[in-house]
């Protein structure tokens, strides 16, 4: 089969997007094409974000490829499925536009796995994944019965067919992954990089996937959710190819980077740089020594909040005080040029301690930001615990909650998020 993979041209004009908008390299459609390519299927990947590509000149390469099958992605990156644009215009944009020409279509993405009803028929694609999306896409190749591919969701007679539970793929042992080089020289960002000088190409690489933790305002429970680490001979020999590419800066979009001393050594002795987010509470101060020496100098660190009231609200299970964690991140910013400190807006926290811990990490050299509002994704538990079960309206009432509970956004925000169905005009059943 010839099965197209693509990642449209994101526009975010408009939108609450909480992710940096520059183009990174598209994972889970690289995923994909590999358990393909490994069938014996045909595979065109397309990326219209990092090449700037409108939806006429994919589709029309899509077409003369001659496509019987056509992958697009409802997030911009595998990086922040957990915080993915909640509209669906863009993908809707590009499935418009290509029609039929790309034979049938499927959606991966966030979306269509907490609700792929709504995104059915927002899309108007054929099929939805449920959850981790390059085992499945593999089984749909396989197949034209749909409807028995575990992991899909499906509209028969306009009713929803689902069939198994959201997927979640062995990831262990995903293949190292291989970039063309022109794809590679386009990649000049440097996510989440603030130190000098920037040598190199950047590029993002995925060491684990899930997390052990719950933490109440996290959405990741339909997908990326069960932890596991992938094998790191076939890690390294990705890292290793992306080095020999130019590459000279890594970012691994981990939901959370815990320490591995294998993989810290072997960065160690290599020439490259890299990027994580973490929780500071699962490091030691010897750890933070070695992360430093292993070439990392950008850490994302998620306190959330500065109470032990608020963090047992956001479920954080977090076992060290404000203190012992204030002393962990100015030990980190010993090793690393760059530490951010993660605070959400919680009423736990008053101003005045939030102003002396913002003043006083400054002073030490890491960056503690403005507390931001959450947001209630859908495949979040505070959302659930909010108002039950997501149903084809979630994105809706996440959306309007935000909107309505807050007159200050994240400091990345310069004008007010417009509403969903502004957003989402055009889509399928105008939504």
């Amino acid at each position: 089969m010839k099965v197209a993979l693509v990642n449209p041209l994101w526009r975010y004009d408009g939108s609450i997007y909480f992710g940096c908008r520059a183009p990174h390299l598209p994972l889970e459609l690289g995923y994909a094409q590999a358990r393909l390519a490994q069938a014996g299927h045909a595979t065109l990947l397309l990326d219209g974000h990092l090449f700037d590509r409108a939806d006429a000149s994919l589709c029309d390469e899509i077409a003369q490829f001659g496509a019987e099958m056509t992958v697009v992605a409802t997030a911009p990156t595998y990086l922040f499925w957990r915080c993915a644009p909640p509209e669906l215009r863009v993908p809707a944009s590009f499935l418009r536009t290509l029609g039929r020409r790309g034979g049938r279509t499927v959606a991966i993405g966030p979306h269509g796995s907490v609700t792929p009803e709504a995104a059915l028929r927002k899309l108007g694609v054929d099929a939805v994944v449920r959850g981790e999306s390059e085992e499945v896409v593999a089984a749909l190749a396989a197949t034209a019965d749909w409807s028995r591919v575990d992991g899909v969701g499906v509209l028969e007679g306009g009713e929803l067919r689902l069939r198994g539970e959201p997927a979640a793929s062995r990831f262990i042992d995903a293949s190292a992954l291989r970039w063309p080089d022109d794809w590679i020289a386009r990649h000049t960002h440097h996510h989440h990089r603030f130190d000098q000088p920037q040598r190199g190409f950047g590029a993002e690489v995925e060491a684990s996937r899930g997390c052990p933790y719950d933490c109440s305002f996290c959405a990741k429970i339909d997908f990326r959710d069960r932890y596991r680490k992938r094998d790191l001979a076939v890690l390294l020999r990705e890292i290793d190819g992306l080095i020999g590419q130019g590459v000279g800066y890594l970012y691994f979009i981990d939901e959370i980077f815990l320490p591995r001393l294998d993989l810290l050594e072997a960065l160690a002795a290599r020439d490259v740089r890299f990027g994580m987010q973490t929780r500071i509470d699962l490091w030691k101060p010897e750890q933070l020594a070695l992360l430093g020496e292993a070439g990392c100098v950008s850490i994302e660190a998620g306190i959330e909040s500065l109470t032990r009231e608020g963090r047992a609200a956001l479920a954080k299970r977090c076992r060290l005080g404000t203190e012992d964690l204030a002393q962990l991140l100015l030990t980190a910013r010993r090793h690393v040029p760059f530490v951010q400190a993660n605070l959400i807006g919680m009423e736990q926290d008053s101003q005045d301690e939030v102003a002396y811990w913002r003043n006083r990490l400054n002073a030490g050299g890491v960056w503690a930001n403005e507390p931001v509002p959450i947001y209630r994704y859908p495949s979040s538990p505070s959302y659930r615990a909010l108002w039950g079960a997501p149903d084809a309206q979630a994105w809706e009432r996440a959306h309007a909650h935000y909107l309505g509970s807050f007159a200050q956004f994240s400091d990345i925000q310069d004008e007010r998020p417009l509403p969903l169905a502004d957003l989402e005009i055009g889509c399928r059943d105008g939504c």
